[in-house]
Protein backbone atom coordinates (compact mmCIF):
# COMPACT_ATOMS: atom_id res chain seq x y z
CA UNK A 1 0.00 0.00 0.00
CA UNK A 2 1.38 3.38 -0.97
CA UNK A 3 0.99 6.28 1.43
CA UNK A 4 -0.28 8.59 -1.31
CA UNK A 5 -3.27 6.39 -2.07
CA UNK A 6 -4.25 5.70 1.50
CA UNK A 7 -7.52 7.33 2.62
CA UNK A 8 -7.60 10.33 4.95
CA UNK A 9 -10.35 10.43 7.56
CA UNK A 10 -11.40 13.91 8.64
CA UNK A 11 -14.38 13.82 10.98
CA UNK A 12 -16.77 11.49 9.12
CA UNK A 13 -15.56 12.47 5.66
CA UNK A 14 -13.22 10.09 3.86
CA UNK A 15 -10.86 11.55 1.28
CA UNK A 16 -10.05 8.48 -0.86
CA UNK A 17 -6.41 9.45 -1.42
CA UNK A 18 -3.96 12.16 -0.36
CA UNK A 19 -3.89 14.13 -3.64
CA UNK A 20 -5.67 17.48 -3.45
CA UNK A 21 -6.23 19.89 -6.32
CA UNK A 22 -5.06 23.26 -5.07
CA UNK A 23 -7.45 26.20 -5.43
CA UNK A 24 -6.37 28.04 -8.58
CA UNK A 25 -8.11 31.15 -9.88
CA UNK A 26 -9.47 30.80 -13.41
CA UNK A 27 -10.76 34.36 -13.93
CA UNK A 28 -13.41 32.92 -16.24
CA UNK A 29 -16.88 34.02 -15.15
CA UNK A 30 -18.97 35.44 -17.98
CA UNK A 31 -20.63 38.85 -17.66
CA UNK A 32 -18.65 39.56 -14.48
CA UNK A 33 -21.45 37.97 -12.45
CA UNK A 34 -19.45 35.44 -10.40
CA UNK A 35 -21.47 32.50 -11.76
CA UNK A 36 -19.74 29.21 -12.55
CA UNK A 37 -19.56 28.40 -16.27
CA UNK A 38 -18.79 25.42 -18.47
CA UNK A 39 -15.11 26.31 -18.01
CA UNK A 40 -15.35 25.66 -14.26
CA UNK A 41 -17.31 22.45 -14.79
CA UNK A 42 -14.69 21.06 -17.15
CA UNK A 43 -11.71 22.39 -15.19
CA UNK A 44 -12.80 20.93 -11.84
CA UNK A 45 -14.58 17.89 -13.25
CA UNK A 46 -11.60 16.73 -15.28
CA UNK A 47 -9.38 16.73 -12.19
CA UNK A 48 -11.94 14.52 -10.46
CA UNK A 49 -11.92 12.19 -13.47
CA UNK A 50 -8.13 12.31 -13.12
CA UNK A 51 -8.32 10.67 -9.72
CA UNK A 52 -7.61 13.48 -7.23
CA UNK A 53 -9.00 12.63 -3.82
CA UNK A 54 -10.12 16.19 -3.12
CA UNK A 55 -10.96 18.84 -5.72
CA UNK A 56 -11.16 22.43 -4.49
CA UNK A 57 -12.60 25.45 -6.27
CA UNK A 58 -10.66 28.60 -6.83
CA UNK A 59 -11.01 31.45 -4.31
CA UNK A 60 -14.79 31.96 -4.27
CA UNK A 61 -15.81 35.40 -3.08
CA UNK A 62 -18.32 35.67 -0.24
CA UNK A 63 -19.37 39.14 -1.37
CA UNK A 64 -19.00 41.04 -4.66
CA UNK A 65 -16.25 43.37 -3.41
CA UNK A 66 -14.30 40.30 -2.24
CA UNK A 67 -13.41 39.19 -5.77
CA UNK A 68 -9.83 39.53 -6.96
CA UNK A 69 -11.05 40.32 -10.46
CA UNK A 70 -14.52 41.00 -11.86
CA UNK A 71 -14.33 37.56 -13.51
CA UNK A 72 -13.89 35.58 -10.26
CA UNK A 73 -16.29 33.01 -8.84
CA UNK A 74 -18.77 34.05 -6.16
CA UNK A 75 -21.04 32.45 -3.56
CA UNK A 76 -23.02 35.47 -2.36
CA UNK A 77 -26.42 34.50 -3.79
CA UNK A 78 -28.61 31.49 -4.47
CA UNK A 79 -27.88 31.89 -8.17
CA UNK A 80 -24.23 31.16 -7.39
CA UNK A 81 -25.23 28.12 -5.36
CA UNK A 82 -27.32 26.79 -8.24
CA UNK A 83 -24.49 27.30 -10.75
CA UNK A 84 -22.10 25.30 -8.55
CA UNK A 85 -24.43 22.36 -7.87
CA UNK A 86 -23.74 20.51 -11.17
CA UNK A 87 -20.01 20.71 -10.44
CA UNK A 88 -20.26 19.17 -6.97
CA UNK A 89 -22.56 16.46 -8.32
CA UNK A 90 -20.10 15.52 -11.05
CA UNK A 91 -17.04 15.65 -8.79
CA UNK A 92 -18.80 13.46 -6.21
CA UNK A 93 -19.89 11.00 -8.89
CA UNK A 94 -16.22 10.40 -9.76
CA UNK A 95 -15.46 9.44 -6.15
CA UNK A 96 -13.67 12.70 -5.31
CA UNK A 97 -14.53 15.04 -2.45
CA UNK A 98 -15.78 18.46 -3.65
CA UNK A 99 -14.37 21.39 -1.66
CA UNK A 100 -14.77 25.16 -1.83
CA UNK A 101 -12.41 27.93 -0.83
CA UNK A 102 -14.36 30.81 0.73
CA UNK A 103 -12.50 34.05 0.15
CA UNK A 104 -12.36 37.81 0.38
CA UNK A 105 -9.60 39.64 -1.50
CA UNK A 106 -9.56 42.75 0.71
CA UNK A 107 -7.29 45.47 -0.61
CA UNK A 108 -6.03 43.23 -3.43
CA UNK A 109 -9.50 43.17 -5.02
CA UNK A 110 -10.78 44.90 -8.17
CA UNK A 111 -7.90 44.07 -10.50
CA UNK A 112 -7.82 42.92 -14.10
CA UNK A 113 -6.95 39.34 -14.98
CA UNK A 114 -3.23 38.38 -15.01
CA UNK A 115 -3.14 38.15 -18.80
CA UNK A 116 -4.69 41.63 -18.96
CA UNK A 117 -2.05 43.22 -16.76
CA UNK A 118 -3.38 42.50 -13.25
CA UNK A 119 -3.82 46.24 -12.70
CA UNK A 120 -6.54 48.03 -10.69
CA UNK A 121 -9.94 48.28 -12.38
CA UNK A 122 -11.62 51.63 -11.78
CA UNK A 123 -15.29 51.76 -10.73
CA UNK A 124 -16.27 53.33 -14.04
CA UNK A 125 -14.70 50.33 -15.80
CA UNK A 126 -16.52 47.72 -13.71
CA UNK A 127 -14.32 47.77 -10.63
CA UNK A 128 -15.12 48.94 -7.09
CA UNK A 129 -13.69 50.49 -3.94
CA UNK A 130 -11.86 47.97 -1.78
CA UNK A 131 -11.53 47.35 1.97
CA UNK A 132 -8.73 46.46 4.35
CA UNK A 133 -7.75 46.52 8.02
CA UNK A 134 -6.03 49.89 7.97
CA UNK A 135 -7.21 51.79 4.91
CA UNK A 136 -3.80 51.59 3.24
CA UNK A 137 -3.89 50.48 -0.42
CA UNK A 138 -1.83 47.76 -2.02
CA UNK A 139 1.40 49.48 -3.17
CA UNK A 140 0.77 49.57 -6.90
CA UNK A 141 3.19 51.45 -9.14
CA UNK A 142 0.25 53.51 -10.40
CA UNK A 143 -2.97 54.74 -8.85
CA UNK A 144 -4.55 52.31 -6.37
CA UNK A 145 -8.28 51.95 -5.80
CA UNK A 146 -9.77 53.76 -2.82
CA UNK A 147 -9.27 51.54 0.24
CA UNK A 148 -11.73 51.80 3.10
CA UNK A 149 -10.72 50.87 6.64
CA UNK A 150 -13.27 48.35 7.91
CA UNK A 151 -15.13 49.54 10.98
CA UNK A 152 -16.91 47.27 13.44
CA UNK A 153 -20.04 47.12 11.29
CA UNK A 154 -17.98 46.27 8.23
CA UNK A 155 -16.13 43.52 10.08
CA UNK A 156 -19.41 42.01 11.23
CA UNK A 157 -20.64 42.13 7.63
CA UNK A 158 -17.55 40.22 6.48
CA UNK A 159 -18.10 37.54 9.12
CA UNK A 160 -21.76 37.24 8.15
CA UNK A 161 -20.76 36.97 4.47
CA UNK A 162 -18.45 34.04 5.21
CA UNK A 163 -21.18 32.39 7.27
CA UNK A 164 -23.79 32.84 4.51
CA UNK A 165 -21.30 31.69 1.88
CA UNK A 166 -20.70 28.51 3.85
CA UNK A 167 -24.43 27.87 4.12
CA UNK A 168 -24.85 28.22 0.36
CA UNK A 169 -21.78 26.07 -0.29
CA UNK A 170 -23.25 23.31 1.86
CA UNK A 171 -26.54 23.54 -0.02
CA UNK A 172 -24.59 23.28 -3.28
CA UNK A 173 -23.16 19.93 -2.19
CA UNK A 174 -19.64 20.74 -1.05
CA UNK A 175 -18.13 18.40 1.53
CA UNK A 176 -15.25 20.63 2.68
CA UNK A 177 -15.17 24.39 3.31
CA UNK A 178 -11.82 26.17 3.34
CA UNK A 179 -11.35 29.66 4.79
CA UNK A 180 -8.82 31.61 2.72
CA UNK A 181 -6.51 33.47 5.12
CA UNK A 182 -3.40 33.58 2.92
CA UNK A 183 -1.65 35.37 0.05
CA UNK A 184 -2.21 38.94 1.21
CA UNK A 185 -6.00 38.84 0.97
CA UNK A 186 -8.32 40.24 3.61
CA UNK A 187 -7.88 37.79 6.49
CA UNK A 188 -4.12 37.64 5.94
CA UNK A 189 -4.10 41.46 5.90
CA UNK A 190 -5.54 41.36 9.42
CA UNK A 191 -3.04 38.70 10.54
CA UNK A 192 0.11 40.45 9.41
CA UNK A 193 1.69 43.43 11.20
CA UNK A 194 2.85 44.55 7.74
CA UNK A 195 -0.72 45.54 6.86
CA UNK A 196 -2.63 45.67 10.15
CA UNK A 197 -1.96 48.92 11.98
CA UNK A 198 -5.18 48.99 13.98
CA UNK A 199 -5.29 49.77 17.68
CA UNK A 200 -8.68 48.24 18.45
CA UNK A 201 -9.69 44.65 19.25
CA UNK A 202 -8.77 43.56 15.70
CA UNK A 203 -5.20 44.87 15.73
CA UNK A 204 -2.17 45.39 17.89
CA UNK A 205 -0.92 42.18 19.46
CA UNK A 206 -1.12 38.61 18.16
CA UNK A 207 -4.53 37.93 19.68
CA UNK A 208 -5.97 41.09 18.18
CA UNK A 209 -4.57 40.51 14.70
CA UNK A 210 -5.74 36.88 14.63
CA UNK A 211 -9.20 37.63 15.97
CA UNK A 212 -10.97 38.07 12.61
CA UNK A 213 -9.56 34.82 11.19
CA UNK A 214 -10.63 32.98 14.32
CA UNK A 215 -14.10 34.53 14.25
CA UNK A 216 -14.59 33.79 10.55
CA UNK A 217 -13.45 30.19 11.01
CA UNK A 218 -15.76 29.83 13.99
CA UNK A 219 -18.68 31.26 12.00
CA UNK A 220 -18.09 28.78 9.17
CA UNK A 221 -17.80 25.94 11.67
CA UNK A 222 -21.12 26.94 13.28
CA UNK A 223 -23.03 26.33 10.05
CA UNK A 224 -20.90 23.49 8.67
CA UNK A 225 -22.07 20.02 9.75
CA UNK A 226 -20.19 18.31 12.54
CA UNK A 227 -19.38 15.36 10.28
CA UNK A 228 -17.70 17.51 7.60
CA UNK A 229 -14.27 19.17 7.84
CA UNK A 230 -13.25 22.81 7.71
CA UNK A 231 -9.84 23.79 6.31
CA UNK A 232 -7.97 27.09 6.65
CA UNK A 233 -5.34 28.19 4.14
CA UNK A 234 -2.63 30.39 5.63
CA UNK A 235 0.60 31.98 4.49
CA UNK A 236 2.99 30.43 6.98
CA UNK A 237 5.36 33.35 6.57
CA UNK A 238 5.26 36.76 4.92
CA UNK A 239 8.72 36.15 3.39
CA UNK A 240 9.86 39.53 4.72
CA UNK A 241 12.71 38.66 7.10
CA UNK A 242 13.86 42.27 7.49
CA UNK A 243 10.48 43.60 8.65
CA UNK A 244 8.09 43.09 11.54
CA UNK A 245 6.04 40.46 9.73
CA UNK A 246 4.11 37.22 10.10
CA UNK A 247 6.37 34.23 10.85
CA UNK A 248 6.24 30.44 10.94
CA UNK A 249 6.23 30.66 14.74
CA UNK A 250 3.07 32.76 14.51
CA UNK A 251 1.54 30.13 12.23
CA UNK A 252 2.23 27.33 14.69
CA UNK A 253 0.49 29.33 17.40
CA UNK A 254 -2.43 30.21 15.10
CA UNK A 255 -2.91 26.58 14.05
CA UNK A 256 -3.67 25.59 17.63
CA UNK A 257 -6.13 28.46 17.99
CA UNK A 258 -7.88 27.45 14.76
CA UNK A 259 -8.13 23.88 15.99
CA UNK A 260 -9.84 25.22 19.10
CA UNK A 261 -12.56 26.88 16.98
CA UNK A 262 -13.16 23.79 14.88
CA UNK A 263 -10.68 23.76 12.00
CA UNK A 264 -9.56 20.28 10.93
CA UNK A 265 -6.69 20.98 8.51
CA UNK A 266 -4.26 23.83 7.87
CA UNK A 267 -3.47 24.30 4.18
CA UNK A 268 0.05 25.74 4.38
CA UNK A 269 1.19 28.21 1.74
CA UNK A 270 3.26 31.40 1.96
CA UNK A 271 3.77 35.01 0.97
CA UNK A 272 1.57 37.45 -0.91
CA UNK A 273 1.36 40.26 1.63
CA UNK A 274 3.59 42.75 -0.23
CA UNK A 275 5.25 43.06 -3.66
CA UNK A 276 8.64 42.48 -2.01
CA UNK A 277 7.44 39.23 -0.44
CA UNK A 278 9.54 36.54 -2.11
CA UNK A 279 10.65 33.05 -1.02
CA UNK A 280 14.32 32.45 -0.31
CA UNK A 281 14.12 29.42 -2.58
CA UNK A 282 11.56 28.41 -5.21
CA UNK A 283 11.76 24.86 -6.46
CA UNK A 284 10.66 21.34 -5.55
CA UNK A 285 8.86 21.20 -2.18
CA UNK A 286 9.83 24.79 -1.46
CA UNK A 287 7.08 25.31 1.14
CA UNK A 288 7.04 21.82 2.60
CA UNK A 289 9.24 22.81 5.54
CA UNK A 290 6.52 25.16 6.80
CA UNK A 291 3.87 22.46 6.75
CA UNK A 292 6.26 20.06 8.44
CA UNK A 293 6.99 22.50 11.26
CA UNK A 294 3.32 23.24 11.88
CA UNK A 295 2.53 19.53 11.90
CA UNK A 296 5.38 18.79 14.31
CA UNK A 297 5.10 21.76 16.66
CA UNK A 298 1.38 22.28 17.23
CA UNK A 299 -0.08 21.01 20.48
CA UNK A 300 -3.29 19.94 18.73
CA UNK A 301 -3.66 17.01 16.34
CA UNK A 302 -4.82 19.26 13.50
CA UNK A 303 -3.97 17.87 10.06
CA UNK A 304 -1.73 19.72 7.60
CA UNK A 305 -1.62 20.01 3.83
CA UNK A 306 1.56 20.89 1.94
CA UNK A 307 1.65 22.91 -1.29
CA UNK A 308 4.43 24.37 -3.40
CA UNK A 309 6.56 22.70 -6.05
CA UNK A 310 5.03 19.23 -5.79
CA UNK A 311 5.25 18.03 -9.38
CA UNK A 312 6.08 14.31 -9.40
CA UNK A 313 4.43 11.18 -8.01
CA UNK A 314 7.59 10.34 -6.08
CA UNK A 315 7.59 13.74 -4.35
CA UNK A 316 3.94 13.44 -3.40
CA UNK A 317 4.44 9.92 -2.08
CA UNK A 318 7.44 10.97 0.00
CA UNK A 319 5.54 13.89 1.54
CA UNK A 320 2.92 11.50 2.91
CA UNK A 321 5.09 8.43 3.56
CA UNK A 322 7.59 10.46 5.60
CA UNK A 323 4.72 12.00 7.62
CA UNK A 324 5.69 15.53 6.65
CA UNK A 325 2.07 16.38 5.79
CA UNK A 326 -1.33 14.71 5.56
CA UNK A 327 -2.28 15.97 2.08
CA UNK A 328 -0.13 16.59 -1.00
CA UNK A 329 -1.68 19.72 -2.52
CA UNK A 330 -0.85 19.88 -6.22
CA UNK A 331 -1.47 23.10 -8.12
CA UNK A 332 0.29 23.91 -11.37
CA UNK A 333 1.09 20.30 -12.15
CA UNK A 334 -2.66 19.72 -12.25
CA UNK A 335 -2.86 22.42 -14.93
CA UNK A 336 -0.26 20.56 -16.95
CA UNK A 337 -1.76 17.15 -16.23
CA UNK A 338 -5.42 16.87 -15.16
CA UNK A 339 -4.84 13.15 -14.63
CA UNK A 340 -1.94 13.55 -12.22
CA UNK A 341 -3.34 11.10 -9.66
CA UNK A 342 -3.99 8.36 -12.24
CA UNK A 343 -0.52 8.80 -13.68
CA UNK A 344 0.94 8.79 -10.16
CA UNK A 345 -0.77 5.47 -9.42
CA UNK A 346 0.77 4.04 -12.59
CA UNK A 347 4.23 5.41 -11.76
CA UNK A 348 4.09 4.11 -8.18
CA UNK A 349 2.79 0.68 -9.26
CA UNK A 350 -0.39 1.38 -7.31
CA UNK A 351 -3.11 1.08 -9.92
CA UNK A 352 -4.87 -1.47 -7.72
CA UNK A 353 -5.17 1.18 -4.99
CA UNK A 354 -7.23 3.73 -6.95
CA UNK A 355 -10.46 3.41 -8.86
CA UNK A 356 -10.00 5.14 -12.15
CA UNK A 357 -12.95 5.82 -14.41
CA UNK A 358 -13.93 2.63 -16.24
CA UNK A 359 -14.02 4.58 -19.50
CA UNK A 360 -10.26 5.18 -19.21
CA UNK A 361 -8.98 1.92 -17.73
CA UNK A 362 -7.86 0.41 -21.02
CA UNK A 363 -5.35 3.25 -21.38
CA UNK A 364 -3.94 3.51 -17.86
CA UNK A 365 -3.43 -0.10 -16.87
CA UNK A 366 -6.33 -0.53 -14.46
Amino acid sequence: MTALFSPLELRETTVPNRVMVSPMCQYSCDDRDGLATDWHRVHLGSRAVGGAGLVMTEATAVEPRGRISPEDLGIWSDDHRAALEPITEFVSAQGSVPAIQLAHAGRKASTSRPWEGHEPVAPEDGGWDVVGPSGEPWPYDGEAPRTERLDQQGIEQVIDSFRSGAERALAAGFEVAEVHAAHGYLLHEFLSPVTNHREDDYGGDFDGRTRLTREVTGAVREVWPDDKPVFVRISATDWLPDRDAWTVEDSVRLADQLADVGADLIDVSGGGIHPQSRPEYAGPNYQLRYAERIRAETDSDIAVGAVGGITTPEQAEAVIANERADLAIVGREHLRDPYFALHAADALDATDEIEGPPQYRRAIGF
